[in-house]
């Protein structure tokens, strides 16, 4: 299959919703199972091979550990220097570990170093203890959470990825937990771009197990993971002229492949597109108010008008406006006014609303009346 990937490559981005194929150029090297390659904004998918392949993903499972941790420190559930006791369990956990104790405390902040840095299992799992009261009641906020991002290929048994019957997921779910990651809790960054650190008051070296952080440009996370059924698995994110790509790598047959693999899907997303800031064409002009306090209302675009797009394709964007020409009191503040359309080549790529920037109360029966009288001076 790997030999046709390049013939391939065109019709699966003709699928993809608002991309072409037209000047995309240079397939990315996949050395995988499978493999995914999203922009973090959008959530646009630029590139995929088994996306929804059911497979083993080892620690990148932490992902799903770190995203639940995040949110609970992001909404105050937890603090970073709350102190996490880790229990004879956690420490017994085995495999990638920092060599925890039972009753050794650490902070959470150290804890997520841990984990992040070097895929602690006797971290997350002390984590996850603390979080939920054990690591069963922490795999059901996974699992929960999991559905909540649409992530229909996953389903967990343990935080930590070690090997258990029916511990499976996708590309395209990682890619999903991943963007939701860092997208909305970007203080996972003072830990994932750790290149190296320390436990213990220096006494315990960290080495992120990450190699790109140190050796790829913009490399911002985010997890390696590795077992023998596995295989060598890995998140990478990294971030460039204001654009972040997650590449999502799984069943790579080794180490350096699962590298080369995710350089090479995020070298190809940053050499063809690009996140652009779309403005109208022109001044929006205000909308007519019929029996308003005011006359006129300003209108505003609802939201940013960045749009991900093919960088060949940057001359070809042009926008209409469609507005209303009047409108009648009472008007809400954010209330449709029109819309702004955003095209590539003719073709519609999005439309935006254009939404009142402030209310216009309806004028009462008195202040109908002055109206009319003022009209009638103003006319003689």
């Amino acid at each position: 299959m790997k030999k046709h990937l390049a013939v391939l490559l065109s019709a699966v981005l003709l699928l993809l919703p608002g991309l072409t194929a037209g000047a995309v150029a240079g397939a990315p090297a996949v050395e995988a199972g499978a493999a995914v390659l999203m922009e973090k904004e959008t959530g646009t998918v630029l590139y995929e091979e088994n996306a929804h392949d059911k497979l083993e993903p080892a620690s990148v499972t932490k992902v799903m550990t770190l995203l639940l941790v995040m949110e609970a420190v992001d909404d105050g559930r937890l603090k970073l220097d709350d102190v996490v006791t880790v229990s004879a369990h956690a420490a017994g956990m085995g495999g990638s570990q920092t060599y925890m104790k039972e009753g050794e405390q650490f902070t959470v902040r150290d804890m997520l170093k841990a984990v992040a840095v070097v895929s602690g299992n006797d971290a997350a799992v002390a984590l996850a203890e603390h979080l939920a009261g054990s690591e069963e009641g922490f795999v059901e906020l996974m699992n929960r959470r999991a559905a909540e991002l649409g992530m229909e290929d996953t389903c967990f048994v343990n935080c930590t990825g070690l090997p258990a019957a029916g511990h499976l997921t996708s590309a395209y779910d990682i890619a999903l937990m991943s963007r939701e990651l860092i997208l909305n809790h970007p203080g996972i960054r003072e830990f994932t771009t750790i290149w190296m650190d320390s436990l213990r008051d220096g006494a315990f070296q960290l080495v992120n197990t990450n190699k790109l952080i140190r050796f790829y440009e913009g490399a911002t996370g985010l997890k390696t993971g590795s077992t023998d059924a596995a295989l060598y698995c890995l998140s990478a994110t990294a971030e460039r002229d204001g654009m972040e790509l997650i590449a999502v790598v799984l069943k790579s047959p080794t180490s350096d492949q699962r590298f080369e693999t995710a350089k090479s899907l995020l070298n190809f997303g940053f050499a063809n597109y690009t996140l652009t800031d779309v403005y109208p064409s022109q001044a929006l002009p205000p909308t007519e108010v019929l029996l308003g306090e005011k006359a006129q209302v300003q209108g505003v675009l609802q939201r940013s008008s960045r749009i991900l797009i093919d960088k060949a394709e940057l001359n070809a964007v042009t926008t209409e406006l469609r507005l209303s020409e009047e409108v009648e009191a009472p008007v809400e503040a954010g209330q449709k006014l029109g819309e702004m359309v955003v095209l590539v080549n003719g073709e519609v790529r999005e439309t935006i609303p254009i939404v009142a920037s402030e209310a216009v109360e309806r004028l009462n029966v008195p202040g109908i009346f002055l109206r009319f009288l003022k009209t009638l001076f103003m006319a003689g």
